[in-house]
């Protein structure tokens, strides 16, 4: 028996991801139960909120033209399509950065009551920045941090690149506290591109922090919650020849993520389970994924994405697929969880 009968598919957003969550969405949308749920997909960018396709119970896809895409009424969060109002009675968010990953789109649904798939409003909003969320990790056992310095745009730090190099050294990383994609981030290998790095990173956001090159072996693992217990996915090995794995490695297939990763079991499993504290002590819901360095030992705590890629060559499907999970089955139950 379903909780819920009209799902409504958030993507889009106001960050310079937007077009990586389309994909994501319309991915997400497609492997919806459609024999279960009536399936939504909204366009949600700067405010306007339109109606781009619908896919009735055992039916096809319908996409609205263009010009008769029907604004979302926000006052109770529905829409009147084909002479029919519907009101949204759950919302999968599968918004890249602002509004959906940094609470502001959860907090509007949790002031109507409409359940969601993705952390809370303020999960989501200490996980979304980066050195708020390394602060409630700090100090833990079962991963470690890379030291950092956090600067605020507009803040006057005299000697600011001679104090943050003679702290972490170099190489070192720049990168906003609040972004994705690796969108703004810079590997600084030499002094006098610190200055043009920062304001890189200022370019996506008012924060940026400084943070200490870890070299190793980056790892990255996916925890959900599937109504009964916490599920730790496969762990996948990243590897590419570019300085780090930036949006072109990212999209545009100059990187190998392969999963499971050629770890011992040992590993898998220690990751496994610090995943699963990362999720429990932060508080998470739906699926997240968290990302680490492997540096000699020692596991370092990288970020979590909330609301990870979900387009067919992302790496949580990747995941799913070498469990053996059923992608449609396993959106139901982060559903009906």
């Amino acid at each position: 028996m379903n909780r819920y009968n009209s799902i409504a598919v958030i993507y889009g957003s106001d960050s310079s991801e937007w077009e990586i969550s389309c994909r994501s969405g319309e991915f997400i949308s497609s492997r919806i139960d459609g024999s279960r749920y009536d399936v939504y997909e909204i366009f949600a960018r700067f405010g306007h909120w339109v109606l781009v396709s619908y896919r009735k119970r055992n039916s096809v896809r319908v996409i609205l033209p263009e010009n008769a895409r029907p604004e979302i009424d926000k006052t109770d969060f529905s829409v009147t399509a084909a002479g029919e109002k519907v009101k949204f009675d759950y919302a999968y968010i599968m918004q890249h950065g602002t509004p959906g990953e940094n609470g502001l789109m959860q907090g509007y649904l949790e002031m109507l009551g409409i359940p969601f798939s993705s952390c809370s409003a303020f999960v989501s909003t200490i996980t979304f920045d980066k050195f708020t969320c390394k602060n409630y990790l700090r100090n833990t056992d079962y991963v470690k941090c890379a030291d950092d310095v956090f600067i605020r745009k507009g803040e006057d730090i005299p000697g600011l690149r001679e104090k943050v190099i003679g702290k972490l050294g170099l190489p070192l990383f720049v990168k906003p506290t609040d972004g994705g994609s690796s969108f703004g981030v810079v590997k600084v290998k030499k002094e006098e591109e610190f200055d043009d790095a920062v304001k890189t990173a200022f370019s996506e956001g008012k924060m940026v922090l400084a943070e200490k090159f870890i070299p190793g072996r980056e790892l990255t693992d996916a925890v959900y919650f599937n109504g009964k217990e916490l599920v730790a996915l496969p762990v996948i090995e990243i590897v590419t020849d570019h300085e780090f794995f930036d949006y072109d490695a990212k999209y545009n297939g100059f990187s190998d993520e392969i999963c499971p990763a050629p770890i011992p079991e040992d590993l898998t499993a220690k990751i496994q389970a610090a995943s699963k504290k990362i999720y429990a002590r932060l508080g998470c819901s739906g699926v997240v994924r968290v990302d680490y360095i492997l540096s000699g030992d020692d596991l370092y705590f990288l970020e979590v994405n909330t609301i990870p890629g979900m387009t067919s060559a992302s790496l949580v499907p990747k995941m799913l697929r070498t469990a053996g999970i059923d992608i449609t089955d396993f959106l139901t139950e982060i559903m009906e969880g």
